[in-house]
């Protein structure tokens, strides 16, 4: 049981609630060009910029516990750092430290996969994210994998890629899948045999998150384990021709199916291993239950082979989803919802679908559930399920109508909501609906703003990495990139560029500077929200941008 906050000495509650507000892949460019949220036509946000105390806070890299600091943050850690006020190694982090010391390949479940599959003589199977955007996954990770696998004695792998387009170029597919296409190659002498056997674009099959939409999962499993779909007999040939038939994007694609003769090179069968090389663990949740549950609701899996399943890390530490994993992830403890929930303040937490778990799971250290069931409340917006560019104004006014019902009510001390505009649409590469996306989000943060003005609350508002302030693809003298008809080339992936945190304290007087501090990282969130609500943070806790010096 964690220690009541004690009360802080300079900051007296404000008689309304501090509402935290995360503009999801909302940061400051650093190109004119392409920067979509200084283009769109947002009169709260700048408003609040020429009026509010306001800093910069860093929202990649090494600020919230990633290899360096040319790795884009993305919201799973993001929200981690937010939530917990500290810096823990991520997951590529942790996975990069377990390969480089050979520690996943000694562990048990590495071990217990490889002897599975020359026991059964059956087939090594890898399912993940084929890019190196290391938010999901690595190419370099697979890559370590299927050599030591070759080492281990197995003698027959394949590949069930997912195309990026999202964290990475929207059309970088054969960046990635020619040159290991050639690895693998390489890799083919003495009775070893490794092929790629199956893909798809990651919004189009297998990678669904918070359950909201099971019909991309059962297209994946349809795709990987049962070979049924498309056939093509390589995946270049599947990516180029899908390409031109359907103009889509590499996210978007079409699944399909590798075969030689008209048969399929790598369903999954009985007595094979499965890899699920993803380490990003919202993403992964929904196909590890398909392949693990033994009554599975959501669709019908017409065959159910009997493998030895396992992921990257474990993805879910309350409900140990998978049972069997290879890197154990970060051990995220003492959550500011949980350093609240001992301290007697009642929360309440919303979003869509989209970005639920992560103003919920992840913004608790990776942990499902409550801390109290009395003091904390959950509300899930359900999201569409169509392409986020056909409607970017997503829900954000419905999120609203709640938060501002709950700020009428008086009842909640601590709220935190996700518009998740400036991300799921960002990805979508189209800049007309990014604008619009941005501009809806903005009228509602004047809604908030007002509401929050009249309860005498604070409105906290920030995000967890950029996205759409970056908009086009540049070189590295900062030109844009152009297509062959002239136009700007669409950027899909995170930012590098730092986020905005904005106090708007209407019932401020002077108990800190107007000036707030700088060079911090969104950690710094956690410290500054539970200072706004009258506490001293814990110690150990990232510092607060509130200056009271």
């Amino acid at each position: 049981m964690l220690k009541v906050l004690r009360e802080h000495p300079k900051l007296t509650t404000r008689k309304g609630p501090v509402v935290l507000v995360i503009m999801d892949g909302v940061g400051f460019g650093k190109y004119k060009t392409g920067d979509a949220v200084a283009d769109a036509h947002t009169e709260t946000l700048d408003g609040l910029l020429k009026t509010a105390p306001w800093t910069k806070l860093k929202a990649h890299g090494i600020a919230v516990g990633l290899p360096s600091d040319d790795d884009m943050g993305n919201s799973e850690v993001g929200h981690n750092a937010i939530g917990c006020g500290r810096v823990f190694a991520q997951g590529a982090k942790l996975v990069n430290k377990s390969i480089e010391s050979g520690a996943v390949f000694s562990g048990d479940v590495w071990v217990k996969l490889i002897e599975n599959v020359k026991n059964t003589s059956g087939t090594l199977h890898f399912i993940g994210l084929t890019s190196d955007g290391n938010v999901h996954s690595n190419l370099a990770h697979l890559r370590a994998m299927i050599i030591q696998a070759k080492k281990n004695g197995i003698s027959k792998v394949r590949i069930h890629t997912l195309l990026d387009g999202r964290d990475v170029g929207e059309l970088s597919a054969f960046e990635y899948i020619d040159p290991f296409e050639e690895f693998l190659a390489e890799q083919n002498e003495n009775g070893f045999d490794a092929k790629i056997a199956s893909g798809g674009g990651r919004m189009v099959i297998t990678m669904d998150r918070y359950n909201a939409n099971w019909d991309m999962v059962k297209k994946g499993w349809e795709t990987h384990v049962l070979g049924e779909g498309r056939t093509f007999t390589s995946a270049h040939e599947a990516i180029e021709k899908l390409r031109v038939e359907t103009g889509a994007i590499d996210q978007d694609l079409s699944p399909f199916v590798i075969v030689e003769n008209g048969i399929p090179v790598g369903s999954i069968v009985d007595g094979d291993s499965v890899i699920l090389f993803n380490f990003r663990g919202d993403r992964a949740q929904e196909i590890t239950k398909a392949f693990e549950a033994e009554d599975l609701q959501e669709f019908d899996r017409k065959r159910t082979p009997k493998v030895e399943y396992a992921g990257m890390m474990e993805y879910d530490g309350d409900l140990h989803v998978p049972r069997q994993y290879l890197v154990d992830p970060p051990a995220i403890d003492r959550t500011m919802a949980e350093y609240l929930c001992g301290s007697g303040v009642k929360q309440f937490s919303i979003s869509e679908t989209q970005k639920f778990g992560h103003v919920t799971y992840f913004f608790n250290g990776n942990r499902t559930g409550k801390f109290s069931d009395s003091l904390e409340k959950y509300v899930e917006i359900t999201s569409d399920i169509l392409p986020f560019e056909q409607r970017p104004w997503m829900k954000c006014a419905e999120i609203t109508d709640r938060v501002l019902q709950e700020i009428e009510s008086g009842e909640y001390d601590f709220i935190k909501l996700n518009y998740p505009n400036g991300d799921m649409v960002g990805h979508t590469g189209n800049y007309q609906a990014v604008l619009c996306s941005l501009e809806a989000m903005d009228l509602q943060l004047a809604r908030l703003k007002k509401a929050v003005e009249q309860a005498g609350g604070v409105l906290v508002i920030s995000a967890d990495h950029g996205n759409s302030d970056d908009m086009f693809e540049h070189d590295k003298a900062g030109n844009v990139k152009t297509k062959n008809d002239g136009s700007p080339q669409s950027k899909t992936a995170h930012s590098l560029n730092p986020v905005p945190c904005i106090i708007y304290d209407p019932l401020y007087n002077g108990e800190y500077h107007a000036e707030l501090n700088g060079g911090l990282g969104i950690s710094s969130l956690a410290a500054t929200c539970i200072e706004l609500l009258g506490f001293l943070p814990p110690e150990d806790y990232d510092k607060s941008i509130l200056n009271f010096m």
